[in-house]
């Protein structure tokens, strides 16, 4: 029966879970996943469980932050005076806004605080310096 092999095309159903259970993300109620394996499309630990596996092959894998979302980078966080948004903006904490770089490059901040001066944000990925654990379904091989 044919495995998983690097440069394949595969389909997966998937939930993943933070070490304290809750479910961060998942297919089900939706179309499976659909990547190519070593394209870089999805977290290497990810990448890495389903080579190997073949269809209807299910498998519990857990993931270490370095091999997921990489760790918590403190440069990635920062204060932005008030005066540097817009006047309309009322910001409030878990607000996701878009930020330009010196290099032109438009990056995601989550507001982690606001107060009358300024406001708070984090760049990092939600998930970073978190393990993650899967439950991984393979559907189909391509």
């Amino acid at each position: 029966m044919k495995q998983v092999q690097k440069d394949d095309t595969v389909k997966v159903h998937y939930k993943g879970t933070l070490n304290d259970g809750n479910v961060f993300d998942s297919s089900e109620g939706r179309e499976p996943l659909e990547f190519t394996v070593g394209a870089g499309q999805v977290i290497p630990g990810f990448e890495q469980a389903v080579i190997g596996m073949q269809i209807n092959e299910q498998k519990k894998i857990e993931i270490p932050f370095s091999e997921a979302y990489g760790p918590v980078r403190d440069e990635l966080r920062g204060q932005v005076p008030r005066t540097n948004l817009p006047e309309d903006m009322k910001p409030e904490v878990g607000m996701q806004l878009q930020a330009q770089q010196e290099s032109g490059e438009v990056m995601v901040v989550t507001v982690t605080s606001v107060d009358d001066e300024s406001i708070t944000v984090d760049a990092n990925h939600p998930l970073a310096g978190k393990d993650l654990t899967f439950e991984i379904s393979l559907v189909e091989i391509y």
